[in-house]
């Protein structure tokens, strides 16, 4: 007979993640709070929106992820993962179940993610090989900074701060509920992204919850800094979103049934990171009218326009809402690249304050 252990949370531990998803604090951010501007009991106060929660897994099948989710993986495709340059993932896909490949890297998500409650489904290789780290060992980045490690902690001792479910080199877990290899187990994360301000000076660490396999085993901790391995990283000015991100430590850990639900002011604009190759396709000099031109530059993986009149420059920052598509967070404005049926970037669309405007690459 067939284990039907459904992969699901009691009662009160769904209620208590449900309180924990609204209120997770870190020093000065509160990604749910009252409203001042209404009355105890006001009926004209905003309802929530209605969704469908979804199901839950079991061991046998994946779950269905909440409505208004993104799903990052249902056995289908790759689509929403890249290596971390951009360039397309080595990792696989095995009865609808993503495997990790040895020696292909890290893989990325194309979207970047900030304030959010994520869900994802490990399972260590069966037979277990090795021990300590060196057995069903990848990690859960959060921002691509934060890891939550993953490792085959059944009747596997390692240190504290390098067991599954702990924040890498920062906390131990709560407790160990590691189930056997070759068994689903789960990550629930609610984590709000650190808050620095225009001088790059930190306002608020990073902090998360995590709920391991519905056992809670990280309790709305402040992490110190980006994780690595021997050495506590300080924190430095960060973008308000980054890729998440899965590690490849050379283990086949599989995984299933990714989702992500961005909280909060985040939410509002979706953002990606492409590859170096597509935003060096959109750098060069355009021209919109005789006195106004608009250079496009790409520093790391972002991409700045440096809009140019007489005796004037301004610089700004733009940020990938699709392949095409790029907007500025300081001002009202917008880059949509024109490109032809080759794949040559001839023009752009350049909007601000109301009005798009043609400009021509001109180099």
């Amino acid at each position: 007979m067939k284990n039907r252990t459904r992969f699901s949370m009691p009662a009160v531990l769904l209620q208590a993640f449900a309180f924990i998803a609204m209120a997770i604090v870190s020093p000065g951010v509160c990604l749910a709070q009252p409203d001042s501007g209404y009355k105890t009991h006001d009926w004209n106060r905003p309802r929530p929106p209605v969704l469908d929660p979804g199901t839950a897994s079991t061991q046998e099948m994946p779950g269905r992820a909440p409505s208004d989710a993104t799903v990052l993986f249902d056995g289908k495709d790759l689509n929403q993962w890249c290596a971390i340059d951009g360039s397309p993932t080595k990792w696989v896909i095995k009865d609808g179940i993503m495997e990790c490949v040895a020696g292909s890297g890290m893989i990325r998500t194309f979207q970047n993610f900030g304030d959010c409650q994520l869900h994802v489904e490990w399972a260590a290789p069966v037979p277990p090989m090795g021990r300590s780290q060196g057995r069903g060992n990848s990690g859960v980045f959060l921002m691509g900074l934060y890891e939550i490690q993953v490792l085959d902690n059944y009747q596997n001792e390692t240190y504290a701060d390098g067991y599954a479910g702990g924040v890498y080199g920062e906390f131990p877990p709560l407790v160990n509920p590691a189930r056997p290899p070759g068994q689903w187990q789960t990550y629930d994360i609610v984590f709000a992204r650190a808050r620095f301000d225009q001088k790059g000076q930190l306002l608020s660490p990073a902090c998360l919850t995590l709920l391991y396999n519905g056992v809670l085993a990280q309790n709305d901790v402040s992490l110190t800094g980006p994780t690595t391995w021997m050495v506590r990283l300080p924190y430095t000015p960060q973008p308000d979103k980054l890729p998440l991100a899965l590690q490849d430590h050379g283990n086949p850990v599989r995984y299933r049934n990714i989702w992500v639900r961005e909280l909060g002011s985040d939410a509002r604009q979706k953002e990606f990171t492409y590859s170096d190759a597509l935003l060096d396709r959109y750098a060069g000099l355009y021209r919109v009218t005789p006195l106004l031109s608009i250079e496009i530059l790409r520093r790391d993986r972002q991409l700045y326009m440096k809009i140019i009149s007489p005796g004037s420059e301004h610089e700004h920052a733009l940020f990938a809402e699709s392949r095409t598509k790029f907007f500025a967070k300081e001002v009202d404005s917008s880059i949509t690249f024109q490109v032809n049926d080759r794949g040559i970037v001839e023009s752009l669309d350049f909007y601000m304050g109301g009005d798009t405007n043609r400009a021509r690459k001109i180099k």
